[in-house]
């Protein structure tokens, strides 16, 4: 394994998140604080052994979030929640900052790690969003194997639906905060995110100086209609640029469509040539503020510098930064 000293000689790190919201120490046992910040440092561990090795930022981000989307303590992959239909249905991006490409799948059923398909969607295909069944078409046409859709049934998620569906009546539209607080609220055992925006997402700079950015979710609990939020869009969730820098965002994921979040960031940094941090503040801090949002991002500068961003009371989060130091946190203070 590389040295602290030869990992900040390269210049390699990475940073990811694992959802941002309500998340207070108060709702937190040990035992499940101990579970988050050893999946947050397993997922580091294997986005950041690709990277000492010589890998492609493009493959560190997907190694770090196949660990939480495998993990049932996130909203991705194993532990997605249900839409109103009962099914789980994952949205899923990757975008590469040395050439622009990216790739993203919606409502897929079927594939065990999304973040893997829409890679394969950005390298294997002339398109950037694939959808539904005709994406899980394409994954067959390159070879993906398949799981059956009960792989993702967790108890817990669908005990939140339940929740959702007893508290509303089918004819009433509720906000994705709503969603969650109406789970919360009912529940008997009150999980510390049940307020919260699920999401995983992943931001790496390797030894050639690229950037990549990543982002998984399950979307959101009783979703309908097909809904889609900003994870799997380019610009909204994800978006990566050698020239400024690499985003994943969590959050309620209209407002976040409808501010370009991840890109309007690196836009800041490019165009206004302010800091990475200045330029993610102005608008988690600020312009969602105004707009009554909640969420935040992770953010990596073309320089290998993490920058996090929330405007809640917590954010799974944590990074290996250039010089080789490991941090996870998830409350607004730490």
């Amino acid at each position: 394994m590389a040295t602290a000293a030869q990992a900040a000689e390269t210049k390699v790190a990475i940073a990811i998140h694992g959802g941002a919201g309500t998340i207070l120490k108060a709702n937190m046992t040990p035992e499940l604080e101990q579970a988050y910040h050893q999946t947050l440092s397993a997922a580091l561990h294997a986005g950041h052994a690709v990277l000492q090795r010589g890998g492609s930022s493009v493959d560190a981000v997907q190694a770090a979030i196949i660990v939480m989307e495998d993990s049932e303590l996130f909203n991705a992959g194993k532990g997605a929640v249900f839409t109103h239909h009962k099914t789980n249905e994952m949205d899923a991006s990757i975008m590469r900052g040395d050439n622009l490409n990216a790739g993203a799948v919606t409502g897929v059923t079927r594939i065990k790690n999304p973040i893997k398909l829409a890679a394969a969607v950005m390298e294997q295909s002339n398109h950037v969003m694939l959808s539904g069944p005709r994406a899980e078409e394409f994954a067959q046409s390159v070879g993906f194997d398949f799981v059956d859709p009960k792989y993702f049934y967790t108890e817990r998620r669908w005990q939140q639906l339940q929740k959702v569906l007893q508290e509303s009546p089918d004819e009433v539209r509720l906000s994705e905060q709503a969603h969650d607080q109406v789970s919360a609220a009912k529940s008997d055992t009150i999980w510390p995110d049940d307020n919260k925006f699920g999401t995983v997402g992943a931001v790496a700079l390797d030894k050639d100086g690229n950037l990549a950015a990543a982002t998984s979710t399950g979307g959101m609990t009783n979703k309908k209609f097909g809904r889609i939020g900003d994870s799997p869009i380019i610009g909204a969730g994800t978006y990566a640029d050698n020239q400024a820098c690499a985003i994943s965002a969590t959050g309620h994921g209209e407002y976040f469509i409808r501010a370009a979040v991840a890109h309007d960031i690196c836009a800041r940094v490019m165009y206004q040539g302010v800091s990475l941090q200045q330029a993610a503040d102005a608008v988690i801090q600020q312009k969602l503020k105004v707009m009554t949002a909640e969420g935040g991002i992770v953010g990596m500068s073309k320089a290998g510098d993490v920058v996090f961003s929330f405007n809640s009371s917590g954010m799974y989060r944590g990074y290996i930064n250039v010089k080789g130091e490991l941090k996870t946190a998830i409350y607004q203070t730490q």
